[in-house]
């Protein structure tokens, strides 16, 4: 069974979210935990729209707490598929906080997670293939394969030498 190939902005996934003092900290800041949570869900939602299927959560790649978010700020996680492989996906989230005063947004956190469609019983499934068109979307589709190429090699399951797109950056031929 061949699957269509989806462009990036398919599975953009847009939620916002209030910083409420339960989801706080003594310094008034927003837990870690708490937009680790909001992250994965939005990307979750991303690989779903990508694949169909249910995705469940393989790797959290990258967490970056740029700055603390505070009490009473107005978040808002913009997720969307980077890249698809045979039954996994990368999903990029970048993590906005609203000055509800001017309008303007900067952002101010990011992950990349990695999610996986299987089917009933627990076994991977095929996933379609990403398309890229913005230059955003471009640079981390590339960026993808690198990644998931350290990931292997640190994990054990891929050697050094087989990482074609790492050995790229680092050797001349």
């Amino acid at each position: 069974m061949s699957l269509n190939p989806k462009r990036a902005i398919e599975s953009l996934t847009i939620s916002t979210e209030h910083v409420l003092p339960n989801d706080t900290n003594p310094l008034g800041n927003l837990f870690g935990g708490r937009l680790l949570q909001w992250m994965d869900t939005s990307a979750a939602i991303a690989a779903q729209r990508h694949s169909n299927r249910v995705v469940v959560t393989a790797t959290v790649n990258n967490v970056s707490f740029k700055e603390p978010i505070k009490l009473g700020s107005v978040v808002t996680l913009e997720a969307k598929v980077s890249r698809a492989f045979n039954s996994s996906m990368e999903v990029f989230i970048d993590v906005f906080v609203e000055d509800l005063v001017t309008g303007k947004r900067h952002k101010c956190n990011e992950a990349i997670y990695t999610f996986v469609a299987i089917d009933q019983n627990g076994s991977p499934l095929p996933v379609p293939e990403l398309i890229p068109e913005t230059d955003r979307e471009k640079e981390r589709f590339e960026g993808a394969l690198r990644r998931k190429q350290l990931a292997l090699i640190l994990a054990g399951k891929m050697k050094p030498h087989e990482a074609q797109e790492l050995r790229a950056l680092f050797l001349k031929d």
